[in-house]
């Protein structure tokens, strides 16, 4: 909830206990916020209290004090009233406010601090100290998730993930761009990676259910205190990266579980077009019908086991078997064999990196 948002719940809030009405003023003298329309003191009047060395004035209609954050003057708060107690009520509100405005102030700083840090922007000691005043714990043990919706600037999955984590007062949820939602979780010395990847399943289930969107979640690996967040900030964009390039049939992905397309990700792209080359020669994939690539992917997924893959795809053994004798004429490999089999998956994935990388260039 913004400041804004708020303070207005405040000043409503104390419209209807006391009966009396109340106005923010900015720097320009404009209404920021007011529980009423009623007429405002003279402009000059205002400027007076300004310049005065006095945190609060009054007259027969209404008191006016100073809110003041690092010894200057952000706000002025008009009470309207003639009772006793308008002055007492006054000087209550003013401290709620300044104190709002403080620990407001201190969640940005926060939060701006998690987004540099992430970015490297401190060196260790930097990191450390700055933690330490903004009363962040350095040596506990975090992990950071990245969640990215498949519908961009969804603010209804923001909203729900801060719903989520709302008990969670050491967690930060932040954003670096538009492209995805971070949070920096705080662990318990008893959690495991398989505890990581069930928040992750969580947060999809959680935001398909209430926020009605799809999403990807990734996470890094364990960062044992703050100065190790910001290379967990990178696993956690890695994983989601490969885990959106080479296992889109799932929408979470950890860094510990990358597999084989970790190092296919690291690999310069003309490396990769140099193999393809090498094992299609002049064919390519794309010249794969879409039936044939669904019984090529359903055949690894069952270990080569073509009783198996018959029996899932509903298609008698001898289709298969003459489905992929027409595959080994065309490329030469027969994925019956273990090692062609083995080649041609990483063939695969090679060529959904070339494209990939082709259509995000760095």
């Amino acid at each position: 909830m913004k400041i804004q948002q708020i303070l207005q719940k405040c000043l409503t809030d104390w419209k209807n206990i006391s009966q009396i009405d109340f106005c923010l003023l900015d720097s320009d003298n404009h209404i920021f916020l007011s529980t009423c329309d009623k007429k405002l003191p003279a402009e000059s009047k205002l400027e007076e209290f300004r310049q005065s060395s006095a945190l609060c004035v009054s007259n027969t209609s209404c008191c006016l004090y100073k809110i003041m954050e690092n010894h200057s003057i952000s706000y002025i708060l008009i009470v309207w009233g003639k009772a006793e107690s308008t002055a007492t009520i006054g000087e209550l509100a003013v401290c709620q406010v300044q104190s709002l405005l403080a620990a407001y102030a201190e969640k940005s700083d926060k939060n701006t601090f998690m987004q540099n840090l992430l970015l490297g922007s401190y060196s260790d000691v930097d990191a450390f100290n700055c933690a330490k005043k903004l009363h962040i714990a350095t040596s506990v043990q975090r992990a950071v998730f990245l969640v990215e919706t498949k519908q961009t600037k969804d603010e209804n999955a923001l909203a729900t993930i801060r719903n989520i984590f709302s008990a969670r007062t050491r967690d930060f949820i932040t954003a670096i761009d538009d492209t995805g939602i971070i949070i920096i979780r705080e662990l318990q010395s008893t959690e495991t990676y398989e505890d990581l990847e069930s928040i992750a399943y969580m947060l999809v289930d959680m935001l398909n259910t209430e926020a009605m969107t799809s999403a990807w979640v990734a996470y890094s690996n364990l960062a044992e205190d703050i100065s190790r967040l910001p290379d967990a900030y990178k696993e956690a964009h890695t994983a989601l990266e490969v885990g959106k390039i080479f296992y889109a049939d799932k929408n979470v992905f950890g860094y510990n579980q990358l597999g084989i397309g970790r190092l296919i990700y690291q690999l310069p792209v003309p490396i990769c077009e140099m193999f393809i080359d090498e094992i299609f020669k002049e064919e390519t994939l794309d010249s794969i019908d879409e039936e044939t690539l669904i019984t090529i992917r359903t055949f690894f997924e069952n270990n080569l086991n073509l009783s198996e893959t018959s029996r899932q795809l509903y298609v008698h053994r001898n289709t298969l078997v003459y489905r992929f004798e027409k595959l080994q004429r065309k490329f030469g490999l027969d994925i019956r064999a273990f090692e062609d089999a083995l080649t041609f998956k990483l063939a695969m994935m090679v060529v959904d990196y070339i494209k990939y990388s082709k259509n995000h260039p760095s």
